[in-house]
């Protein structure tokens, strides 16, 4: 144990008790009664599959509305920790982007809940990361205020790929929190294969 864990023990983001990991035993248990992995291969995207742990509804929907806007972000370390020991992510990618916000919002909510979890799963798992590929231009109105004609417009060409070369013929990995009709990953994932990207799967905690 590090200097840090004693000062700063894990707790389990589910019931907040002190524990070994980020999820105690008590609670990998219950999550296992509403884990839902699944992965939907997709003809009509320009992101080729999704997959996802989670529906939103419960107690994940109460942990990612903490951790989204409730300024809970010590809860990425959580949701890292059951992505990395439910999916068979390694050697299955080049590299891990998260979808990125728009800079304004990031500096009021402090941190970018997905890059969070994409950097933290890139680390444990020996994955390339970058943060620095995928741009929002745009500081958009919250997606989930809107209804689904709504999304597919509110996220037209607001994003923007730099440095593609770290993308040219890459298997991507695009990490975000909560898919509900799929519009930012797919022009996420739009721009990105326009930029280069050879295959672009969506990887979320929950589906709405």
């Amino acid at each position: 144990m590090n200097i840090l864990e004693i000062i700063y023990p894990k707790t389990c983001g589910m019931c907040e008790d002190i524990s070994k990991s980020y999820l105690c035993g008590k609670c990998k248990l219950k999550l296992k009664e509403v884990l839902k992995l699944n992965t939907v291969v997709y003809k009509n995207k320009y992101f080729d599959s999704h997959t996802y742990l989670f529906k939103y509804e419960e107690k994940i929907r109460d942990k990612l509305l903490k951790y989204k806007f409730r300024d809970y972000s010590y809860l990425y370390k959580f949701f890292s920790e059951i992505i990395i020991n439910n999916c068979n992510l390694q050697n299955n990618y080049d590299i891990i982007l998260p979808v990125p916000i728009h800079k304004k919002r990031k500096q009021m909510r402090g941190y970018n809940q997905s890059e969070l979890i994409a950097k933290e799963i890139a680390k444990n798992m020996n994955m390339e990361y970058s943060n620095r590929v995928l741009i929002k231009m745009v500081n958009t109105v919250p997606q989930s205020s809107l209804n689904q004609t709504q999304r597919m417009s509110n996220v037209m060409g607001i994003y923007k790929v730099i440095n593609s070369q770290i993308i040219d013929q890459k298997r991507i990995l695009l990490i975000d929190d909560i898919f509900t009709t799929g519009s930012t990953v797919n022009e996420c994932a739009k721009i990105l294969k326009q930029n280069g990207a050879k295959t672009i799967d969506v990887l979320t905690i929950a589906k709405d």
